[in-house]
């Protein structure tokens, strides 16, 4: 049976993004990069809300043949990396789901073909009868204020962050409603003061 795991970043006082909306704050560092590749790797399909399937897919798609960039030690190399190429490949093959009611993705999106849109009010039916059609995870990156009404609705199976090495002070908190969590596993990387902790939802 298939798990809803949501992976998201998140700084150390609960913090999505900044004030401004912006999560380019924390630290998405080669860690970060790794442990999203390991997840994508582990399932068989992604689900995203629309905002960020817009901003992902105008970007992913064209990550894997990109050419190399011209200083290889530029901080924007690190988005051209061997990880993000495959991550890249990856986003490509898998079939994509989004929770939106703003109608079809376009014909000219690089993901049209592997997207399907199911409404918002239609998820929870859908979900369980997905889970119930295949043993790879369903994972959602990013798509907090999607998979926050799916977490209160019973819908998430285990919550996965990455905890950036920083507290905002302000900004968008990762979670909309109280919720408690079941520790399964701590884990650290080299040379990255990021941490991910990965945690089953305590009331399935």
């Amino acid at each position: 049976m298939r798990k809803l795991v949501i992976n998201n970043i998140v700084s150390l006082d609960g913090f999505y993004s900044d004030a401004d909306g912006n999560p380019l704050v924390l630290n998405m560092d080669a860690a970060f990069d790794q442990a999203n590749l390991d997840s994508i790797n582990d399932a068989d399909m992604v689900l995203l809300g629309r905002d960020s399937f817009d901003g992902f897919s105008a970007h992913w798609p064209f990550v894997a043949e990109a050419p190399e960039p011209e200083d290889p030690d530029a901080p924007e190399a690190a988005a051209f990396s061997a990880v993000n190429r495959e991550m890249s490949r990856r986003y490509n093959a898998i079939p994509k789901v989004v929770v939106s009611d703003r109608g079809p993705v376009p014909a000219d999106n690089a993901w049209a073909r592997s997207t399907t849109v199911v409404p918002r009010d239609e998820i929870g039916a859908w979900l369980r009868e997905a889970k119930q059609a295949g043993d790879g995870d369903i994972v959602a990156f990013g798509s907090r204020r999607t998979w926050n009404a799916l977490l209160a609705g019973g819908l998430v199976d285990e919550v996965h962050l990455m905890v950036s090495p920083c507290a905002l002070g302000a900004g968008v908190s990762l979670f909309g409603s109280p919720i408690a969590l079941d520790l399964l596993e701590c884990r650290r990387f080299e040379e990255s003061s990021n941490v991910q902790l990965r945690y089953r939802v305590a009331s399935l």
